[in-house]
């Protein structure tokens, strides 16, 4: 396994340069310059759009399987709206939670 997380720590958008030793990865980190800071907020930035991006997915799937039941009359137009209404409550708390997220780690990364 060692060599495959390795390959994956390089493989990252992360620019960083793992050194194995034995069962031991080390990875040394670069000091954080303000240039590196504001790389390293992009990559943050840009996996909450994709967690967000996942979320949206799963509301897609929720909603067509919702539509699927109401066409094999398992359940009622009035359970598929209140159970819509129940994922888009879940959707915008999880959406809410990753901004809220991405805004800290961003904070987190760009103090000196």
């Amino acid at each position: 396994m060692v060599a495959v997380v390795e390959k994956a720590i390089r493989d990252s958008d992360l620019g960083l340069n793992p050194a194995t030793q034995g069962a031991v990865i080390r990875v040394p980190m670069p000091p954080l310059t303000e240039e590196r800071r504001k790389e390293l907020t992009k990559v943050v930035k840009s996996e909450g759009e994709e967690t967000k991006i996942a979320i949206r997915n799963l509301r897609r799937d929720a909603n067509e399987h919702l539509k699927r039941l109401v066409k094999d009359k398992e359940i009622s137009e009035d359970e598929e709206r209140r159970a819509q209404d129940e994922i888009q409550k879940l959707t915008d708390r999880y959406v809410a939670d990753v901004d809220k997220l991405v805004l800290e780690k961003d904070k987190e990364i760009m103090t000196v």
